[in-house]
């Protein structure tokens, strides 16, 4: 009775929270004494996963799974848990995967646990500690079903190599047809994903208009960072809708996360509260941003931050 491990991935390369619940399936794994097998769907280099814990890989290669889809997939990682006889499925809390994971729950009669971020404290009965109350608060939830799903809180674990090597199989799953036909995808090139990055560089209003945005850009060339946005800009048009952060929009789990010229509304602060760090800059000392920051910066961004940059990549040259 193996772990099973989705893992995502796109452009044919896996996900840095692909790496991550390998990671922590491998932990999940030594504590029940069994080992990882990981579903990889049309990506490329799977035994890659077995240096960060999978045993054996299932490898599906389909064009019609090209494009995500929450059905054909969910009914992809049922027949490979139900093929390996695994009790314990862990996916990332990515939003492709709270998407698929209710309909493998009902079609596993699963018990389904998201935005997990430890390693089980028992496994009998099964807890997991999650966040909850939009990451102000932790529970600890029993899950009683037979089979169990866990999803792991986006950079909660962190990847861990632990050395070994895993075997390769064709797995060729039943493909249902879902109804839903996607026209066309429009995806960012050449940037860093707001869901994978380690540091995100967010603006908001402050700004005064998206001609200004380039320093935000230059910011987060300097730290390898990923774009972003509150909900007014992108309402606004000034960047697209694919870079705003928040309760309705993407949720953000990053290491830094820095704000500059955004106030900080509650739904915003809802979306990335899960940042371990986060860092305002903002002319208003009464900001509720700096209530919810760890750091913060009183002035005006058109000084501070040119000035940031300056500083960051003289830094960088001298550790060259």
């Amino acid at each position: 009775m193996s772990i099973l491990v989705y893992t995502e991935s796109e452009n044919e390369k896996f996900k840095k929270a692909a790496l991550e619940v390998v990671s922590y399936a491998k932990a999940v794994a030594d504590q029940l004494g069994t080992t990882v097998t990981a579903v990889a769907i049309n990506a490329k280099d799977s035994a890659l996963l077995g240096a960060y814990g999978a045993s054996k890989v299932l490898a599906v290669n389909n064009a019609d799974l090209n494009t995500f889809n929450a059905k054909k997939y969910a009914a992809v990682i049922e027949q490979a848990s139900k093929q390996d006889g695994s009790n314990v499925v862990i996916l990332s809390s990515s939003a492709d995967s709270k998407y698929l994971a209710p309909l493998l729950a009902v079609g596993l009669e699963a018990g389904y646990v998201s935005n997990v971020v430890e390693a089980p404290s028992s496994i009998a009965p099964f807890t997991v500690k999650r966040t909850t109350f939009t990451n102000k608060a932790f529970a600890n939830t029993e899950i009683n079903t037979d089979v169990k799903i866990v999803g792991l809180s986006n950079n909660s674990f962190g990847l861990v190599e632990s050395g070994g090597s895993a075997t390769v199989e064709d797995f060729a799953p039943t493909i249902p047809d879902s109804g839903v036909n996607v026209s066309s995808v429009d995806k960012a090139t050449d940037k860093v994903s707001i869901a994978d990055a380690e540091v995100v560089v967010s603006g908001g209003r402050g700004l005064k208009g998206p001609e200004n945005w380039g320093m935000i850009e230059e910011l987060a060339d300097v730290l390898g960072a990923a774009t972003a946005c509150s909900k007014p800009v992108s309402d606004l048009g000034w960047r697209p809708h694919s870079e705003h952060v928040g309760q309705t929009g993407k949720p953000v789990a990053s290491n830094l996360y820095i704000a500059i010229g955004i106030s900080g509304a509650i739904q915003h602060l809802a979306g990335i509260n899960a940042s371990k760090v986060k860092v305002v800059i903002n002319t208003d000392p009464e900001a509720p941003f700096f209530k919810a920051a760890d750091y913060g910066v009183v002035g005006d961004a058109f000084e501070v931050v040119p000035t940031l940059i300056e500083k960051l990549k003289a830094f960088k040259a001298q550790n060259a």
